[in-house]
């Protein structure tokens, strides 16, 4: 048979459907969301929840997410913003930061659900894998469990996006997955290098490159370094720092508001146009015809 080429008539046209607002632009891959939204019929409504990580230039940001059909509805949610105030204060994007960003979300979800005290996960982060399992026992709660929505973002081995499932993991949630994503795994022998991950975990990687970079370049690395050398924060410093964090995130993995340097709700105000009534309008039109006239005299 002969190529024929399809004419875009008016049939063509009148018959041609665009695709979601959101897939036209590119944000949401609708294949990927309708496979974590979509729930068992035998479920009873209950909500199907994923864990949603997300990374700009600077943070990483997660949430736990159900979905309904008026829209998502979010438990809770953690930025690594927040980790200053646990002690970390540099390199707040990278993998160990988004390991502690997932820890946050998990043990702050566990906190408002009151199952932190069962399920407390991994305490001592060894790079083991460990998966949270159900406490023996008819009436103990199952574990919170949800699923890992990465968008986007490519799920290549050792992306930062399994830092913060790993976090979560160890935190005490139920994320189903395996050890072939994580930094270490090699697909060769098909076996997680331990080591290489805990290294991830507590920074190793960022002190690894610390230390080449002081021997390479001494310029570059105070250059590239120098909010961690005004904190005298050195190569040796980064394990301890990632292993206070980590424990001061259990301790309270509670939100607490940013304090704000200004008013807000007063400044926004200062800017905003008052609304006139109808009659104001009038005599504010006549007072520029006035004007004009007067003008021209």
């Amino acid at each position: 048979m002969p190529f024929v080429k399809q004419t875009k008539n008016s049939a063509y046209a009148s018959r041609f459907q665009v695709k979601y607002r959101r897939r036209r632009s590119g944000h949401t891959d609708y294949q990927q969301r309708r496979a974590l939204v979509s729930q068992a019929k035998n479920k009873y409504g209950s909500p199907k929840y994923r864990l949603v990580v997300r990374f700009s230039n600077k943070y990483v940001t997660c949430q736990i997410v159900s979905s309904k059909i008026v829209g998502d509805f979010v438990l809770t949610q953690a930025s690594s913003k927040e980790l200053p105030r646990y002690g970390i204060k540099h390199g707040l994007s990278n993998w160990s930061a988004a390991y502690a960003t997932g820890l946050l979300v998990a043990r702050r979800a566990l906190t408002l659900l009151g199952l932190a005290d069962k399920y407390e996960g991994v305490t001592e982060p060894d790079g083991t894998m460990t998966e949270t399992e159900p406490l023996e026992g008819e009436d103990e709660p199952r574990p919170f469990k949800c699923f890992l929505d990465v968008g986007l973002k490519r799920t290549s081995t050792g992306s930062r996006v399994f830092g913060a499932l790993k976090g979560a993991s160890d935190g005490g949630i139920y994320i189903p997955h395996s050890e072939k994503r994580f930094p270490g795994y090699d697909p060769e022998s098909k076996e997680l290098d331990e080591e290489t991950l805990r290294s991830y975990i507590f920074g190793g990687h960022v002190s690894e490159f610390m230390e080449s970079l002081e021997e390479e370049d001494d310029e570059r690395f105070k250059k590239h370094f120098a909010s961690y050398l005004a904190d005298d924060l050195g190569s040796d410093d980064i394990e301890e720092m990632y292993e206070n964090a980590f424990s001061a995130i259990r301790e309270d993995p509670s939100f607490k508001p940013s304090e704000k340097t200004k008013d807000w709700k007063s400044e926004s105000k200062k800017h905003k146009a008052t609304k006139l009534t109808y009659q104001q309008r009038k005599e504010k039109i006549a007072d520029k015809i006035k004007a004009y006239e007067a003008g021209r005299a």
